[in-house]
């Protein structure tokens, strides 16, 4: 089994991939950690040196060589559905999850965060929102592709995942 899980920064990826991993005793890859341990350098270090163009070459990379894994789940990064043809190959390659909590949600859990993210250094509360707004706009068709989106929630469980991940797969084959 292979599980992606998508969605914007901060909309709980490696949080939800770890616990989901647990849960169905997977493992669990966290995609810019990959890219990091890849490439010896951290992703600010990498979109510092390369830019984003380098950055999402390597991502596509690192993408292309986890769909190859079994038995796992990956939070992918926050960009990796929207470039070349990341998307179709997950869809392709596994279940994918669009995890899509409200744009205040966000924004309170990125202001919190102590990850560092080269796309929202430096922004406000307004400045942040208003940023999370726009991309949404151009990611959203991206991620809406999931075979299944969870939307709007802050305190989504593993559990309900769980269950989601269940109904799909009846759906997908209903004589199980």
């Amino acid at each position: 089994m292979r599980i992606f899980l998508t969605g914007y920064m901060g909309c709980g990826k490696s949080t939800m991939g770890r616990k989901l991993a647990a849960k169905l005793n997977l493992h669990f890859i966290d995609l810019d950690k990959y890219i990091e341990e890849r490439n010896f350098k951290t992703v600010p270090a990498i979109f510092a040196q390369e830019g984003e163009n380098g950055f999402r070459e390597k991502e596509r990379q690192a993408l292309e060589e986890v769909t190859q894994f079994e038995d796992i789940v990956i939070g992918t990064g926050g960009g990796a559905p929207c470039f070349f043809d990341n998307m179709e190959r997950m869809n392709r390659s596994g279940i994918t999850i669009y995890l899509a909590p409200d744009t205040d949600i966000l924004a309170t859990r990125l202001l919190k965060s102590k990850t560092e993210r080269p796309l929202i250094a430096g922004k406000d509360r307004a400045e942040l929102e208003l940023f999370i707004q726009n991309a949404l706009l151009v990611r959203a068709p991206f991620y809406e592709q999931s075979k299944i989106i969870i939307r709007g929630r802050n305190d989504i469980e593993a559990e309900e995942v769980l269950q989601e991940i269940e109904k799909h797969i009846r759906l997908q084959n209903p004589s199980c």
